[in-house]
């Protein structure tokens, strides 16, 4: 293994464990981060992630409050581990609605 992709693997890790407050029954991490390469952001460290989150806990909450939730549970992470982060925050209900393709 690489040391970039040790990199990588690490980050995902620590993303999850700090995902792990919300009591997710799923999560998805994809690291963008080669989709743009030579972007500020990919050049100052930072990288670029899609993320598909289920967790019983966002009932009741609207679409922003949910990214707000996550947000805080990455902290210091959205400062410079990460420079972007496309969110998509479900509940199980919506999620077993979903279809696969649009996840």
């Amino acid at each position: 293994m690489s040391d970039r992709q040790a990199a990588v693997d690490d980050r995902e890790a620590i993303i999850r464990q700090r995902l792990a407050v919300l009591a997710p029954q799923r999560v998805e991490v994809i690291d963008d981060s080669a989709r743009h390469a030579g972007h500020e952001g990919a050049r100052g460290g930072g990288g670029h992630y899609r993320l598909l989150i289920v967790a019983s806990g966002f009932a009741g909450h609207s679409r922003v409050a949910r990214h707000r939730m996550v947000h805080e549970a990455l902290g210091d992470m959205m400062y410079n581990m990460i420079h972007a982060l496309s969110i998509k925050a479900l509940t199980p209900d919506e999620a077993a609605a979903t279809p696969a393709a649009d996840s």
